[in-house]
């Protein structure tokens, strides 16, 4: 594969290597038929980040083979969203004829959405001045006229200029209901908003009928605390980053959403503050024995859960567990399924033509 041609004709046979390798993982937890959930074939990611390389008075994407140890020039990415794709001629064409954003320009980042806007950062290795956001705010106001809902920001060391915002606004339509997410530049969304979609509605499903309140770890911007609460008498979830925080408050407010509660804490912390371990000022005013969460949901990073925080992911009756990492999964399901029964696996494939794979497993106490 290369980065302008994907071997689509392949697609079906390598989720099904997937969808075999994920089976013969979970053998030993005696996990069930793995529910799988197809990508879109092309135009999938809507994040892309390329470098930048100069040669006399042209100006190109690259990115890096790892195999052959090589440069490869990128002048369209039929893995990234349709509209990165319309974009990054007209983006480029307009950066190599104006020196002043050209000069030292290391690398650019989109993130665009469904909805139709897109984030756009330049990466310099140098100072940015006013004379650079004066040709800045022309290139922005030359694409929006082209009708392009377009975000301009630059970065350089120890700096940041947004020229309006960072960030954009999604819209995802889940079960049946439009979700607002607010994304900010540099800050992590899901990468691929069809596979998403399905994610958030097997977690539906996989919780529907559920009791009580739900706990979340690691909740990002609130992707599945908002979708989920639907589900729920309340949500309380938690989150370290602030930028991510302050998007998920927004989100609570754009969604029109009354029964969750956002905490800017690490896992580690919260499971000390919920085994009275230590006390945080930021949970005055939240007293953590009035919820009654009988399930938990976690998406941890890859490493997966701490030890003190699969420890007490085991004292609920279910857990809901999205992983980016099968492996991380299945030494903490060495554990979990000690006390656990697997009753649900899901495969979703967010990141079509390598070998990564996305997984759920829901699992319920055992009798």
């Amino acid at each position: 594969m290369t980065p302008e041609n994907l071997p689509i004709e392949q697609y079906d046979d390598l989720l099904a290597e997937k969808t075999e390798r994920l089976r013969q993982m979970m053998v030993p937890f005696a996990a069930p038929e793995p529910e799988v959930f197809r990508s879109p074939v092309s135009h999938y990611r809507m994040r892309a980040e390329f470098r930048m390389w100069h040669e006399g008075d042209d100006l190109y994407h690259i990115m890096f083979d790892q195999l052959i140890k090589q440069r490869i020039r990128v002048d369209q990415f039929p893995a990234a969203s349709a509209l990165i794709n319309r974009l990054i001629p007209i983006l480029i064409d307009a950066v190599r004829n104006d020196v002043i954003l050209c000069r030292k320009l290391f690398q650019i980042d989109y993130l665009s959405t469904m909805s139709g806007e897109v984030v756009v950062t330049f990466i310099y290795h140098k100072a940015l001045d006013e004379e650079w956001q004066q040709q800045a705010r022309a290139l922005r106001d030359a694409l929006r006229a082209r009708g392009f809902a377009l975000q301009l920001i630059g970065r350089a060391t120890k700096t940041k200029i947004c020229l309006d915002r960072d960030y954009v606004d999604e819209r995802l339509p889940v079960a049946g209901r439009e979700m607002i997410y607010r994304q900010v530049e540099n800050s992590f969304t899901q990468p691929n908003a069809s596979i998403n979609i399905q994610m958030l509605e097997w977690a539906l499903k996989a919780t529907a009928g559920s009791t009580g309140d739900l706990l979340e770890l690691y909740c990002g911007n609130g992707n599945f605390s908002l979708a989920l609460a639907r589900n729920f008498n309340r949500v309380l979830a938690t989150e370290i980053a602030k930028p991510s925080v302050a998007a998920a408050q927004f989100n609570i407010a754009a969604n029109q959403i009354d029964n969750v509660q956002i905490i800017r804490m690490a896992a580690e912390e919260f499971t000390q503050a919920l085994q009275g371990k230590r006390e945080f000022t930021r949970l005055q005013g939240i007293d953590l024995s009035e919820y009654q969460c009988d399930t938990i949901f976690v998406d941890p990073p890859r490493s997966g859960l701490d030890d003190q925080t699969l420890s007490m992911v085991q004292g609920y009756s279910h857990i809901l567990y999205i992983s980016c990492n099968p492996e991380t999964l299945c030494n903490n399901l060495t554990q979990l399924t000690t006390t656990h029964r697997i009753t649900r696996l899901a495969l979703f494939d967010q990141f079509p033509y390598t070998h990564h794979m996305e997984c759920g497993v829901l699992l319920e106490k055992k009798a």
